[in-house]
């Protein structure tokens, strides 16, 4: 396989970004799906510091989360039909790019770096969320939870989203602010970028083995 034309300097030809947390600050409207989920069980709400705790994993886990900190002995899989729908209705309440995002994503693609979306938000509200940020056209790819039988971190989405790149996975940089992406890129021999930004819990960034931390999404652009 070929490598792909990047920025003079810049060291990956293709790089995978993580959605929440790391492009998009959403944690107030999955606070809000979750409280609605919550009251409609007839549980009190949650103030949204603990649901950024819950965020990363899937929707599966988040709702897993909500139901045993409100002690709901509830199977997940019976409540996710209405969580799904608050999901949908809450998707656009007022998410909001991160500093810097639009610019150095279009600063990398007039670069020729190719880049993709590989999170484990269900599939059919990442490119409706990312159009409505206006940044649906930077990517050539984008990959949801639900695609693939895995999800980070199972490093088998990177390596799918290498392949449809056609390049090694030692080629795609992942950027993103949590243990799934570093777990999934590590696995997957990928490099390593975090941003500290984002819903890390209390999980270690400087300790992984990540490439850098950034503390700004574009300090990518400085990335050598």
């Amino acid at each position: 396989m070929s490598a792909v034309a990047a920025e003079p300097g810049f060291p990956w030809p293709v790089v995978l970004f993580d959605l929440d947390g790391t492009l998009v600050d959403s944690a107030s409207d999955i606070a809000a799906s979750v409280n609605r989920l919550l009251l409609d069980l007839g549980h009190a709400s949650v103030d949204e510091a603990t649901v950024r705790g819950w965020i990363g994993d899937g929707v599966g886990q988040l709702v897993a989360q909500a139901l045993r900190h409100a002690g709901d002995a509830r199977d997940v899989e019976s409540v996710m039909p209405r969580f799904m729908r608050h999901y949908e209705d809450c998707l656009l309440l007022d998410p909001r790019l991160y500093p810097g995002v639009e610019r150095t994503l279009r600063v990398l693609q007039t670069a020729g770096v190719r880049m993709a979306v590989c999170t484990n938000k269900p599939t059919p509200f990442v490119t409706p969320l990312l159009q409505a940020m206006g940044i649906a056209p930077y990517f050539e790819h984008v990959l949801g939870a639900g695609e693939l039988p895995q999800r980070k971190p199972d490093p088998a989405p990177l390596r799918h989203l290498a392949a449809r790149f056609g390049v090694p996975v030692e080629q795609c940089l992942m950027i993103g602010d949590s243990s799934t992406d570093a777990h999934a890129a590590l696995a997957a021999g990928a490099p390593l970028v975090l941003v500290s930004y984002g819903y890390r819990r209390t999980f270690d960034l400087h300790g992984c083995g990540a490439h850098a931390v950034i503390d700004r999404f574009d300090q990518l652009l400085e990335l050598r």
